[in-house]
């Protein structure tokens, strides 16, 4: 049994572990790590299958919400699956996690359920004031297979309705971010069906978040996913933003990347020290 999100550790003690030799990479991964420990304390691994970038994003973004965000507050967001199906038929093709001995129902209850789930623990974890216990939810939470895997289904679909929205208000000569163009640009997902069987029907079982999905991923949750990439240090894609131009009301949460592949997570910010 894999622990998802692996307790704190201390950030050069790690990387010390992790990157021991004198080759260019591992000295370029030392000064990346370096450079984060000027701002945070500790990482914590996130368990490395192919949903490890919706694991750090969600368990950062719960482990400091003081409340529910707008568009999970909305009256028709449950309603959000049947919507969608009753205008877009393809979309019953969606992969649903099997889960053993359970009869598939309708789709949309399915995803109906996974959309509640999200909310309630959302509210529950971000009414917690004390920041000790809020992270005790996040890591219970984060130990329950069932409910953590059903809150990645519930992020798939609200990233495939965010594509849906972006693509249509495209084809309306509506101003649309340059991501949007670059994820319909791809010849496996010219539209969001495309996007659906070829890209997220995936996610999770044979890969993980390609670039420009962690655009629409940034997009769908409202949020701001700063990301240290440690093998682009001493260049300007070392701390990338998704999105680049951010709104400015959206929350932020920081993930540490090697390889754009596996994403960990820094946590404890460090005090700025004065000059």
């Amino acid at each position: 049994y894999k622990l998802s999100v692996s307790p704190e550790m201390d950030i050069m003690e790690y990387c010390r572990k992790e990157w021991r030799g004198n080759t260019p990479v591992a000295k370029r991964m030392r000064k990346g790590y370096e450079a984060v420990a000027q701002k945070f304390a500790s990482i914590r691994r996130i368990r490395g299958d192919n949903y490890c970038a919706f694991r750090a994003t969600l368990f950062q973004a719960l482990s400091q919400a003081t409340q529910l965000p707008r568009w999970l507050q909305s009256e028709d967001f449950t309603m959000l699956p049947e919507n969608l199906l009753s205008k877009y038929d393809w979309i019953k093709q969606w992969q649903l996690k099997q889960k053993p001995g359970k009869k598939m129902g309708e789709i949309s209850d399915e995803i109906r359920e996974y959309l509640i789930l999200l909310r309630k623990k959302w509210k529950n974890i971000s009414e917690i004031k004390s920041p000790l216990e809020k992270q005790e939810a996040c890591d219970k939470l984060f130990k329950n297979e069932e409910e953590e895997y059903s809150l990645y289904e519930a992020l798939k679909f609200l990233m495939l309705n965010t594509a849906i929205e972006l693509y249509n208000a495209d084809k309306s000569g509506r101003r649309v971010p340059v991501f949007s163009w670059l994820l319909f640009a791809r010849d496996t997902s010219s539209n969001p069906c495309q996007l659906m069987h070829n890209h997220l029907n995936h996610i999770g079982h044979s890969g993980g978040l390609e670039q420009v999905e962690m655009f629409l991923l940034a997009y769908a949750l409202q949020y701001t996913i700063q990301v240290y990439r440690l093998y682009k240090y001493s260049t300007d894609e070392f701390i990338t933003l998704y999105p680049s131009d951010p709104e400015e009301d959206w929350p932020m949460v920081t993930l540490i990347t090697e390889d754009d592949r596996h994403y960990n997570i820094p946590v404890r910010m460090c005090q700025e020290t004065m000059l």
